[in-house]
C-alpha cells in the first residue's frame, strides 16, 4: 500500500512538473508569437521560425510575406534559399564517407580532387576552415534559376580556382572562412561517391529523413511556393549591395521592396540548399535524438568537437559547426546570407533544443532575431 501511495504521488508531482512547463512554453510561445509579428510590420517579407526538441515541434510560427506583389502570406511550406547552412548538411555528408570507410578525415584532398594549393591540405582543414584557401569577395558566383538547365559547375569551378591560386596562409595555422574549401568538399563527396553532390545529399540525408522535394532540395520545385527574396528600398544594402549583386539579378520594386529574382548557387555544397525552416528542423532533430539516422555517435562527436590549429589552439569551429554561448549555454549554429534570403539555424545540445529562422530578406538580422527569441525556450 505505501509503494502504491509513493507512486501516486511521485506521479503527481511529475504531472504537476509537466503542466507547468508546458504552461511555461505556451507563455513564452504566446510571446514570441507577438515579436514576430513585431518584426515584420506592415507589408514586408517574412520569417519563418521553428524550435524543436528530440521528441517534437517546439514551437512553429510564419509571419509576413512570401510575396509582396500579390500579397500572399508567407506559409510554413513555402521555400526559401538557405545559402551558407548548405555548409553543415556538406559536413555530414563527408562524415557519412568517413564511417563508411570511403575517405579518412586526414586524408590530402590532392587524392581527390585537382586544386592549385599544392599538398598538405587535409579534409579536416576544410571542413574546419583551416585550410588557408582564400575567400574572395565580392561574392558573386550565382546564377539565374532559369538558366540553371545550361549551367557548368566544372567550367566555373576551374575558373575561380585559376583567379584565385594562392593560399592565404599555410593550411592548419589560422581559421579562415572560405566558401572555396566547401567548394572543394562537394567534389570530394562526388569523386567518391560516384554521384553528383546534390543526389548524394537527396539520398543520404533528406530521403533518409523523408523529406520530399517540395520541402527541401536543391531547385524550386514550384515557384508558387517559392518565397520571393527582397532587398529593402531605402537601404544601404539597396545602394552599396548593387556592388555585390549583378544587376541582371535584380527585378522590380514591390512597395518599399526590391525583388531580388531566383538563383542558384554556382557550387551547391558551399550554398545551394532551398528548403523550409521546418525541414531544416526535422535535420537538427534528428542531430538531437539519442541515436540519429544520419551518423552514428563517432561522427557525431566529431561535428560537436571544436577543432585545433597546428598551435594547439582551440577554435571556434568544429567540423561543419561555428560555436559560441548564450547565458553560459553553449551553442552550435551555422548562418546562411545572400541575394533575398537570410537564414541560421543552432543546436543547443546541453538543452536538447534546436531551431531554425528563415527570411525572405536579404538584411534580416538572423544572429540578434535569434538569440532574442530562443532565449524563451532556453530559461525554462
Amino acid at each position: 500500500m505505501k509503494l502504491i501511495i509513493m507512486m501516486s504521488t511521485l506521479w503527481v508531482v511529475l504531472s504537476c512538473s509537466a503542466v507547468q512547463v508546458d504552461r511555461e512554453v505556451v507563455s513564452a510561445s504566446i510571446m514570441v508569437k507577438e515579436s514576430l509579428s513585431n518584426l515584420v510590420g506592415g507589408i514586408a517579407p517574412g520569417i519563418q521560425y521553428v524550435v524543436v526538441d528530440k521528441n517534437r515541434t517546439v514551437f512553429a510560427h510564419q509571419a509576413g510575406l512570401a510575396n509582396i506583389e500579390e500579397g500572399v502570406a508567407l506559409g510554413s511550406g513555402h521555400t526559401m534559399a538557405a545559402f551558407s547552412m548548405t555548409k553543415t548538411l556538406t559536413a555530414i555528408a563527408v562524415l557519412q564517407l568517413v564511417e563508411r570507410n570511403k575517405i579518412s578525415l586526414d586524408d590530402d584532398i590532392s587524392d581527390y580532387v585537382e586544386h592549385p594549393y599544392g599538398l598538405g591540405i587535409s579534409i579536416r582543414h576544410l571542413l574546419s576552415h583551416l585550410s588557408g584557401i582564400p575567400n574572395p569577395i565580392p561574392l558573386n558566383w550565382v546564377h539565374l534559376a532559369n538558366e540553371h538547365e545550361n549551367y557548368d559547375e566544372t567550367k566555373d569551378l576551374a575558373k575561380v580556382l585559376n583567379a584565385y591560386p594562392d593560399l592565404d596562409a599555410e593550411p592548419g595555422v589560422e581559421y579562415g572562412y572560405s566558401n572555396i574549401g566547401y567548394w572543394l568538399l562537394g567534389k570530394v563527396i562526388e569523386n567518391v561517391s560516384g554521384i553528383t553532390y546534390s543526389d548524394y545529399v537527396t539520398k543520404n540525408i533528406f530521403d533518409v529523413l523523408g523529406l520530399e522535394p517540395n520541402e527541401i532540395g536543391f531547385l524550386i520545385e514550384n515557384e508558387s511556393d517559392h518565397a520571393k527574396g527582397y532587398l529593402k528600398k531605402w537601404s544601404l544594402m539597396n545602394v552599396f549591395g548593387r556592388f555585390f549583386i549583378d544587376s541582371d539579378l535584380l527585378g522590380e520594386y514591390e512597395g518599399g521592396w526590391l525583388h531580388v529574382k531566383n538563383v542558384y548557387l554556382n557550387g551547391p555544397s558551399f550554398g545551394g540548399v532551398i528548403g523550409t525552416a521546418t525541414a531544416f528542423s526535422k535535420i537538427l532533430q534528428d542531430l538531437l535524438a539519442d541515436q540519429s539516422k544520419l551518423i552514428g555517435k563517432d561522427s557525431k562527436h566529431q561535428l560537436y568537437s571544436q577543432q585545433k590549429n597546428n598551435a594547439g589552439e582551440i577554435i571556434n569551429m568544429t567540423l561543419g559547426w561555428h560555436v559560441a554561448k548564450l547565458k553560459g549555454i553553449t551553442y552550435f549554429y551555422k548562418e546562411g546570407g545572400g541575394a533575398g534570403f537570410h537564414s541560421e539555424m543552432r543546436i543547443y545540445p546541453e538543452k536538447s533544443l534546436a531551431s531554425v529562422i528563415i527570411s525572405n530578406k536579404t538584411s534580416f538580422d538572423s544572429r540578434k532575431i535569434l538569440t532574442e527569441l530562443d532565449i524563451n525556450y532556453l530559461v525554462n
